[in-house]
């Protein structure tokens, strides 16, 4: 892990940013090395493909991150990329797969109130893809929706929000 992540701060080279990142998600799904990555700060090092110019490089990194996501301590350092993360979601093209990555996190980030309110900007958008999404863009959407209604504090922004 410690030598993916390296690799991915030391190439320039997409594709093997590519299979770093892909390695470095599937290797996630283990609780232990979800903690691994974030005690040799790759969080921050794949937080960082999200500014990439590439977009499968972005997709990869958010895979990544909503992978990561599963674990309170990796969501306390992941929460700085939510706001960058809903701009990468406005900004993807209607119903590509870097949007529904980005829409995946936000879903693992959402399921507690604690960072609701770096979403509340994207709750327009959010509503224009639940009309404007296909189907697979429109569940992950609701899923949002949903995480952010349970909460009392989002009532006011979800019902004021300008479509």
């Amino acid at each position: 892990l410690q030598k993916l992540i390296h690799l991915l701060q030391a190439t320039d080279d997409p594709l093997i940013q590519e299979q770093a990142l892909i390695t470095l998600s599937n290797s996630a799904a283990f609780s232990v090395n979800q903690d691994i990555i974030r005690n040799l700060d790759g969080l921050s090092v794949i937080g960082g493909m999200l500014s990439d110019h590439i977009p499968k490089v972005k997709e990869k990194a958010l895979n990544a991150l909503n992978n990561l996501s599963m674990n309170i301590k990796n969501q306390e350092k992941i929460q700085v990329y939510i706001e960058q993360v809903c701009r990468n979601v406005e900004s993807a093209p209607l119903n590509s797969d870097l949007q529904l990555a980005g829409l995946r996190l936000l879903t693992n980030m959402s399921v507690t109130n604690d960072y609701h309110q770096k979403m509340i900007n994207s709750i327009p958008c959010f509503l224009r893809l639940l009309s404007e999404g296909t189907e697979r863009t429109q569940i992950q959407v609701l899923k949002i929706l949903v995480n952010l209604s349970a909460n009392p504090a989002m009532t006011r922004h979800l019902l004021r929000a300008q479509v």
